[in-house]
């Protein structure tokens, strides 16, 4: 009689793993993806900040200039050359990527004198890891300092 009951219960614990199996899988799934969601917003903020950093050391009296009264297109250079490069190099597709820098102080101050700051606003459609039907989030990241002149 014994051996009948514990017959009939190796059946529930079948039941039971296979329950429990789908839900620790969705949650280990989920655990990735925001991990490398995350990880893509630290990418694009340190993109951003290195974009800021490129204007800031480049400024009117450098050999290659950037700001608001330099001849230098520095959207080009910012936004293509330093910005998308840096998230390149960790593996993200950038030709998505929109970048924009701008001079909030150009209509103050003369353009050859501080205060001149430089914003850079990038912005990245992050497309989920494992897909599973999951939206496409935009990550955004801002970073602003001033041109050394």
């Amino acid at each position: 009689m014994k051996s009948k009951q514990l017959k009939s219960e190796d059946g529930q614990a079948t039941v039971e793993f296979a329950l429990t199996i789908v839900f620790v899988m969705f949650l280990i799934v989920g655990i990735i993806e925001m991990s490398m969601l995350l990880y893509t917003y630290s990418v694009v903020a340190d993109a951003a900040k290195e974009g800021v950093r490129y204007a800031v050391v480049h400024g009117n009296h450098n050999s290659s200039p950037s700001g608001p009264g330099s001849t230098s297109a520095i959207d080009g250079a910012v936004g293509t050359g330093v910005v998308k490069t840096y998230a390149q190099f960790s593996f993200h597709d950038t030709s998505t990527m929109t970048v924009t820098v701008t001079y909030p102080d150009t209509a103050s101050p003369p353009a050859n004198q501080s205060p001149n700051r430089v914003q850079v606003k990038v912005s990245y459609p992050y497309q989920p890891f494992f897909g599973l039907a999951w939206p496409t989030v935009n990550v955004y990241a801002n970073a602003e300092g001033r041109i050394a002149f």
